[in-house]
């Protein structure tokens, strides 16, 4: 072992084991998660009493659980939208307690605008410690592979996209934690924070591996796979540009990538002439160049999200990484950490019980007008819920639409994997777009390009070229087929429009275009009928639904033809 990599090693130690005493802390809370929560719960809603929420929603006379539930109800970002917009212009304790709002961690919501979640730094602490205790349960559990202080692969985006009135920050809240952390943290991490203000795809798949060829990567870490299979794609069809690039220290002069960030990342760059040409030698031997050629699949660890709709790309990933470990990285989103995974090989993790107060509904009751509401003790083994999770930074009773099931307990604290983004979302990779998101798409491409549209549906396909939305019409509607075709493509930039991170995934090359599916006529009443059936609701309440997040749709439907756009 080197001087350097001994050190390195022993200030990890020092470094993991108030991390480690925390975790045991944390073993020992999720034996009572009752009391746990309730103090949480209690501690927040004093804390938040003498904000403008808080008084409106009467905080201060709150003594128990019972008495918020009365108190607050359950919904959506729509309910606290507005004390938001007043934090955004420097009213910040209508909502909030903290003395200052680090950012806006931006996200797709389920309206046509971006959701703003405010990071304190209160945020910022719960945040920090539940990836501590993740990270260091990872490294423990592949200490053979020799994972600790050796160099990270992670791909974040743009930590500042734009200010609110007030001056505050709005963007992606893993390249904001990317650009605040400690300097011998960030030397971890082998691809630059600043690649997050590059909007081309190509350019900022390319950086990011310019920077991580040459390093003895152990992890590769995104919450969507999808994102690590373009990366390894990105890898074979530019190898010899950037094996060239690593020989000479230098960077390929026509990526798009804004003056500001080329002169940053070019005063970084160094040269390796002997890792060059021993990747070259590999490349040329097995006539292709993927991430187990560079990086030998014994000496790391792949973290990403592995349930929900992940599957057609983790069963990819062996083609371009070997079988190295893989780790769930749990369910968590700009709202903040809901689940830490504690083992790997599993999507389930156990609920953040420090971070957040939870509250559970039962699947099948998430539409009623008095749905059970349970708490994280009362949950049953096997069963599915929608999670509403209280915050310390304005998030009260959240309907975020998660759905998980409960594969376990760690001790008598859940453990949860997510399933989907509920009957209103499809996902196929990170777009998480809403019908909300389709119909407004639908309404004004419309008016644009005359077509006619009876009745449709929007579905994921998935194609190990390129998955897509289909969006299923019947027979009659397609007469015009070249006006559909100019119809396809306006919807297609009208969803991205919609949904920015469903426009990202089109521009990357992550998602194909729309095309159009036909069924025959009529069968759009049948199903509906056969739907209404078996929901046992009445004609009048029934709606059509114009998006199904389920990715096998296609399957269950009498296709005729395909009409691309």
């Amino acid at each position: 072992m080197s001087l350097k990599r001994f050190l390195l090693v022993r200030v990890g130690r020092l470094v993991a084991y108030p991390t480690l005493r925390k975790l045991r802390r944390f073993g020992a809370a999720c034996e009572t998660p009752e009391a746990v929560q309730t103090e949480l719960l209690l501690r927040v809603l004093r804390n938040q009493q003498h904000t403008a929420f808080g008084r409106d929603h009467g905080f201060p006379a709150v003594r128990t659980v019972a008495d918020f539930r009365k108190a607050v109800p359950v919904a959506p970002y729509e309910y606290v939208a507005p004390y938001i917009d007043r934090v955004a212009k420097g009213e910040t304790n209508a909502l909030l307690s903290a003395p200052r709002v680090r950012l806006f961690a931006l996200t797709s919501g389920t309206t046509a605008s971006r959701k703003l979640i405010p990071v304190t730094d209160e945020y910022l602490a719960a945040y920090r410690r539940g990836w501590n205790m993740w990270g260091l349960k990872m490294y423990r559990d592949n200490r053979g592979r020799k994972v600790a202080m050796r160099p990270i692969v992670q791909m974040v985006g743009d930590p500042e996209e734009y200010r609110t009135p007030a001056g505050i920050p709005c963007g992606n809240l893993s390249g904001y934690t990317a650009m605040v952390q400690k300097w011998l943290i960030q030397r971890m991490y082998a691809v630059p924070y600043v690649t997050g203000k590059i909007k081309d795809a190509k350019a900022r798949y390319y950086v990011a591996l310019r920077f991580s060829v040459g390093r003895n990567v152990s992890q590769f870490m995104a919450a969507n796979p999808s994102t690590l299979v373009q990366f390894a794609r990105t890898l074979d069809a530019e190898k010899e540009h950037l094996l060239r690039d690593l020989r000479d220290g230098t960077l390929r002069a026509d990526l798009d990538i804004p003056p500001d960030v080329r002169d940053w990342l070019t005063r970084r760059l160094s040269r390796d002439p002997g890792r060059a040409a021993e990747l070259s030698a590999a490349a040329e031997k097995a006539g292709r160049l993927y991430p187990t050629d560079v990086w030998p699949e014994g000496g790391t660890v792949i973290n990403t999200w592995t349930g929900g709709s992940m599957g057609p790309y983790l069963r990819q990933l062996p083609q371009y990484f070997g079988n190295p470990p893989l780790r769930d990285l749990g369910l968590l989103a700009s709202e903040g950490r809901m689940t830490i995974p504690l083992e790997g090989g599993t999507p389930g993790g156990v609920l953040d019980i420090w971070s957040h107060y939870f509250e559970l509904v039962p699947e099948a009751e998430i539409d009623a007008a008095q749905p059970t509401v349970l708490g994280a003790h009362e949950l049953t083994e096997g069963a599915s819920y929608y999670i509403l999770p209280t915050t310390a930074y304005g998030l009260y009773r959240y309907h975020i639409s998660d759905l998980v099931r409960v594969t376990g307990f760690y001790g008598r604290t859940p453990v949860v994997e997510f399933l989907g983004k509920g009957h209103r979302f499809a996902n196929l990779t990170g777009e998480k777009l809403s019908e909300y998101q389709v119909t407004r798409a639908m309404d004004a491409t419309v008016k644009q390009v005359p077509q006619p549209v009876t009745a449709y549906t929007l579905a994921p396909v998935w194609d190990d070229r390129q998955p897509y939305y289909a969006l299923f019409l019947e027979e009659p509607d397609a007469a015009d087929e070249a006006g559909l075709r100019r119809f396809l493509a306006a919807f297609d930039r009208q969803l991205g429009v919609e949904n920015v991170e469903y426009a990202a995934k089109r521009d990357g090359g992550r998602l194909g275009p729309v095309r159009a599916v036909l069924i025959p006529a009529g069968t759009w009443a049948a199903w509906d009928r056969e739907r209404l059936a078996k929901t046992g609701g009445s004609p009048e309440q029934y709606k059509h639904p114009c998006l199904v997040g389920d990715i096998a749709f296609r399957d269950t439907l009498p296709v005729v033809r395909e009409v691309a756009g």
